[in-house]
């Protein structure tokens, strides 16, 4: 005996239901194994001392970018990445700049190198960030790029190129 019109409704009904909890229950347990809660969440201090954390950013895209001033690639991207930001920014991008160092060091490197973007300080707490993030071997710079629903879009161990990060950037914003 075939179902009846109503049965074939509700059981369809029901189908998109579980399909539809699955697929939120899913991009939750990608979020969670990505690290991108733990960096959202993670506290920070700015070069003012105040704390601040990620989600203040959610709803832009967020470029994450764990860096030191003792680190040469570090040192070579951040021009560019001051660049990216005052060509992006206006479009719901955002580059976050991590440093891992003393903040002495980096308040005084950031005023030297000019950086326009949101500058925090990591503590001991980074490395582990870090690895939970993707970045296993701790290396630097180490980049983490969040869409606007704060999910981790892009990766990239080392220096970015510009043309990289834009491409990532327009996917993201367009």
């Amino acid at each position: 005996m075939a179902p009846a019109r109503r049965e074939v409704l509700i059981l369809g009904a029901i189908g998109a239901a579980a399909a539809l909890a699955g697929g939120l229950a899913g991009a939750l347990v990608l979020q969670a194994q990505s690290g991108a809660a733990d960096l959202l969440a993670a506290p920070f201090r700015d070069l003012s001392g105040a704390r601040r954390t990620l989600r203040e950013w959610q709803g832009r895209v967020v470029v994450c970018n764990f860096w030191a001033t003792w680190c040469a690639p570090c040192r070579e991207e951040i021009p560019m990445l001051v660049a990216v930001r005052g060509a992006f920014a206006a479009e719901g991008a955002e580059i976050v700049g991590i440093g891992i160092d003393q903040t002495s060091k980096i308040d005084e490197f950031a005023m030297a190198y000019g950086i326009t973007y949101p500058v925090l300080i990591a503590d001991e707490r980074a490395m582990e960030l870090m690895s939970r993030l993707g970045n296993g071997v701790g290396g630097l710079p180490y980049t983490v790029v969040l869409d606007r629903q704060g999910a981790v879009a892009h990766r990239r161990l080392g220096a970015l190129t510009r043309a990289e990060l834009e491409k990532v950037l327009r996917g993201l914003l367009s």
